[in-house]
């Protein structure tokens, strides 16, 4: 009876020692393919970061080189910005320059136009006194041998004659010209008449010509009968 029971109790320890040794045996095989599975699974996994690093080392590279081309365009621009102040500067200081300039030639049109007026004015007076001056030789030529000459200098010449009764055509002379005021200017007697500046200045007061040539012809009559 206990010989069985020791049998049947041994044969009981077997069967559990069998299916525990089967039981780590399984576990043992799962755990092996489960660490190869992890390894794997681990070896996937760097591989897939490695990848994935690499791609953002190239994108970290891509951003940075983008940013210093950013910032060189900014360097560009901002020097073409400065240039384009500089040349807007210029062109305003030439402009002032221009607009100076045109005033400036716009004045000396305005003077010119004036001093043209005055210059045309004077030039009647002048023609009109040499009317004058031609009418009075005219009349002096016929009545007191009066000859009126152009000479150098823009100077009238003035000869009389009939003066000296022993010789008639002996010539007694001066000659006048208007000075820059526009006054008559009395020079080259012949013979000289030291009275002849204050005739000139009396004509210059009175502005009578034929007076003046009246007394002129009386100074050189004066010499002659002295």
């Amino acid at each position: 009876m206990v010989e069985d029971e020791l049998a049947l109790f041994d044969k009981s320890i077997n069967e559990f020692w069998n299916k525990f040794k089967s039981t780590v045996s399984d576990t043992s095989c799962q755990m092996v393919g489960l660490r190869d599975t992890y390894k794997d699974s681990i070896k996937a996994f760097a591989e897939k970061l490695s990848v994935k690093l690499k791609e953002e080392e190239r994108m970290v590279e891509m951003f940075l080189e983008y940013q210093n081309q950013i910032c060189r365009q900014n360097k560009l621009i901002q020097e073409k910005k400065e240039n384009l102040l500089k040349l807007i500067a210029e062109v305003k200081d030439k402009k002032q320059e221009l607009d100076a300039l045109t005033a400036n030639i716009q004045d000396l049109k305005e003077e010119y136009a004036r001093k043209r007026e005055t210059i045309s004015t004077a030039n009647k007076a002048n023609e009109e006194r040499l009317k004058r001056l031609q009418k009075s030789a005219d009349l002096y030529t016929d009545r007191l041998g009066l000859e009126i000459r152009k000479i150098y200098g823009d100077k009238l010449q003035f000869i009389f004659t009939n003066i000296d009764p022993k010789h008639p055509e002996s010539p007694f002379m001066f000659s006048l010209s208007l000075n820059e005021a526009r006054d008559y200017e009395v020079s080259d007697s012949a013979p000289h008449l030291e009275c002849l500046a204050e005739f000139q200045e009396n004509v210059r007061k009175t502005n009578n010509f034929s007076a003046f040539l009246a007394n002129v012809r009386k100074a050189f009559t004066a010499i002659v009968y002295n």
